[in-house]
C-alpha cells in the first residue's frame, strides 16, 4: 500500500475507533480489537500475519501489566476498607490547621490516589468535605477542588496507578523514572489546579452542602468516635510510598553500580514493580487486615473484589497494545514519524496533542492514554528514543488524557453528583480544574526535556 494509503487508513482507524466507543457504545476493549483486525486485512497483511500481530501484541502488553495492575488493586481495596483515606485526611488537617485545610486536602488526595483508584477514593472522602463546608461556613468547592486536584495528579501521573502503568507497559518505559517525572510534574499542577485555583473558583460559585446529602453528617463526629479503631498515620504513609522507594532505588541503582554487583542484583529483584508491590500487598494484609481482625475469608474477599476494575483496565491495555503492533507490522508507525518530522513536530507535543484529541471526543482518560500511546508505540524506534525521554512522554500522554473533563467523561458526573452543581458549574470548576492538571503536566515534561 502507498504511503498516502497507510495515512489515510491510520485516519480512518482512530476515527472508526472513536465511532465504536462514542456512536455505538461498544466497550472499548472489543473496539480496539475489531479496529486492529480491520486495519490489518485493510493494509494487506495477511489473516496469519494479522493474528500473529494480535497476539505478540496482547501477550507482550499483558505480561507487563497484568502483575503490577492486580496487586495494586488488592492493596489499595485493603486500604480503603481499613479506613486508611480517613486516617490520612484527619491527620494532615490536623497538622495543617483550620487556615491550611485545603493545602491538607490536596496533599491526602495526592497520597491516597497513589494506591485507591479516584473516584473511590473521593467517594470515600466526600463526607469530611461536607463536614469542613458546614463548620468553616465556605463554598465547598473550597475544600473539593484541592482534594479532587490531588487525587487527579496522582491518578494520572504516577505508578502503581493503572493509567501511567498503562502507558509505560505500551512505550516500554522504567517506571522509576516514570515515578519521579510524575512528582516533579505533579507537584506544582496539583498546587495550581488544587488549593490556587480552588481559593478563587470558590469565591465566584459559592455551593452549598446538596440537601439530600445533608443526612449523612452524621460523619462530622466520625474522627472521634472512630479515631481508635483507624491505622495509625505512619503506617498507612508508610505502606503508600514503601513500592515507590523499592522502585525508584532499583532505578537509581541499576544507574550507579556495576551489574555484577550482588547489592544491584538484589535491589534489581525488590524493586522490580510487581515485587515492590507484591511485598507490599502482603504486608497490608497483615498489618491493615489480619492484626485488625479480620479473618483469612475476608481478606481473600476484599481481594477478589478489587479484581474486578482491575481486570478491564489490564485488557484495555492489552488491546492497546495489539493495536501499536499492528500499526508496527503495516508500516503506519514509520510514517507517523516520518510525517512528524517533516513537520518538525516534536513528539512530546504530538503525544499531547493526540491524547488530548482522543480524550476530549471519547471522556475516558484510559483509552485516550491507551490509544495515544499506541500511536506513538511505533514511533518510538524510529525515532531512536530511548531512556528518561520515554517516561516523559508516559507524562506528556498522561497530561494530554487528562485535560477538558466535560459531560461524556463519568468523573465529570461523579463531580456533579456529589457536589451538587449545575453542569455549567460543574464545567467552570471540575472541567478548568482538570485542564490547568493538563497543561501544567505538558508544560513542566516540555521544561523537564530541555535537560535529559
Amino acid at each position: 500500500m502507498s504511503t498516502t494509503g497507510l495515512i489515510l487508513l491510520a485516519v480512518f482507524g482512530v476515527a472508526l475507533l472513536l465511532f465504536l466507543v462514542i456512536k455505538t457504545k461498544l466497550q472499548a476493549f472489543i473496539a480496539l480489537l475489531v479496529v486492529s483486525y480491520i486495519i490489518g486485512l485493510l493494509s494487506g497483511m495477511s489473516p496469519e500475519k494479522v493474528l500473529q500481530a494480535v497476539s505478540d501484541g496482547m501477550g507482550g502488553t499483558v505480561a507487563e501489566i497484568a502483575v503490577i495492575i492486580g496487586v495494586g488493586a488488592m492493596f489499595g481495596e485493603i486500604l480503603k476498607v481499613s479506613g486508611g483515606a480517613e486516617r490520612l485526611a484527619m491527620t494532615l488537617m490536623d497538622k495543617f490547621g483550620e487556615k491550611r485545610v485545603n493545602w491538607a486536602l490536596m496533599l491526602t488526595g495526592f497520597i491516597i490516589s497513589i494506591p485507591v483508584f479516584l473516584d473511590v477514593a473521593f467517594v470515600i472522602l466526600v463526607p469530611i468535605l461536607y463536614s469542613l463546608a458546614q463548620k468553616m461556613k465556605k463554598s465547598l468547592l473550597f475544600f473539593a477542588i484541592p482534594l479532587l486536584a490531588g487525587l487527579a495528579v496522582t491518578h494520572s501521573f504516577v505508578p502503581p496507578t493503572p493509567g501511567p502503568i498503562a502507558v509505560a507497559s505500551l512505550l516500554d518505559a522504567n517506571l522509576g523514572w516514570v515515578i519521579l517525572f510524575g512528582l516533579i510534574a505533579g507537584i506544582p499542577a496539583a498546587i495550581i489546579a488544587g488549593p490556587i485555583f480552588g481559593t478563587y473558583i470558590s469565591k465566584k460559585i459559592h455551593v452549598e452542602v446538596p440537601k439530600e446529602m445533608l443526612q449523612n453528617m452524621a460523619e462530622d463526629a466520625r474522627g472521634k468516635e472512630y479515631d481508635k479503631e483507624l491505622p495509625s498515620f505512619k503506617m498507612i504513609a508508610s505502606l503508600i510510598l514503601l513500592p515507590l522507594f523499592l522502585i525508584l532505588l532499583n532505578t537509581f541503582t541499576s544507574a550507579s553500580l556495576p551489574e555484577d554487583s550482588t547489592v544491584r542484583s538484589a535491589l534489581t529483584f525488590i524493586g522490580n514493580p510487581g515485587v515492590a508491590l507484591t511485598i507490599t500487598a502482603l504486608l497490608t494484609f497483615y498489618l491493615l487486615g489480619t492484626r485488625r481482625g479480620y479473618s483469612k475469608e475476608e481478606i481473600q474477599e476484599i481481594a477478589t473484589k478489587s479484581l474486578e476494575p482491575a481486570g478491564i483496565i489490564i485488557l484495555i491495555t492489552g488491546a492497546g497494545g495489539v493495536f501499536g503492533q499492528v500499526l508496527v507490522e503495516t508500516g503506519i508507525g514509520d510514517i507517523i514519524a516520518n510525517t512528524m518530522q517533516n513537520l518538525n513536530i516534536p513528539v512530546l507535543v504530538f503525544a499531547f496533542l493526540v491524547a488530548g484529541a482522543v480524550r476530549i471526543a471519547q471522556g475516558s482518560a484510559t483509552v485516550a492514554m491507551v490509544t495515544a500511546a499506541s500511536l506513538i508505540t511505533p514511533v518510538i524506534d524510529t525515532l531512536g528514543l530511548e531512556g528518561p525521554i520515554l517516561a516523559l512522554l508516559v507524562i506528556t500522554v498522561a497530561s494530554g488524557a487528562t485535560i477538558a473533563s466535560h459531560v461524556n467523561d463519568s468523573g465529570f458526573w461523579l463531580v456533579n453528583r456529589f457536589l451538587g452543581l449545575s453542569e455549567k458549574d460543574t464545567l467552570k470548576s471540575w472541567t478548568v480544574m482538570e485542564t490547568i492538571i493538563g497543561f501544567v503536566g505538558f508544560g513542566m515534561s516540555l521544561i523537564v526535556s530541555m535537560f535529559i
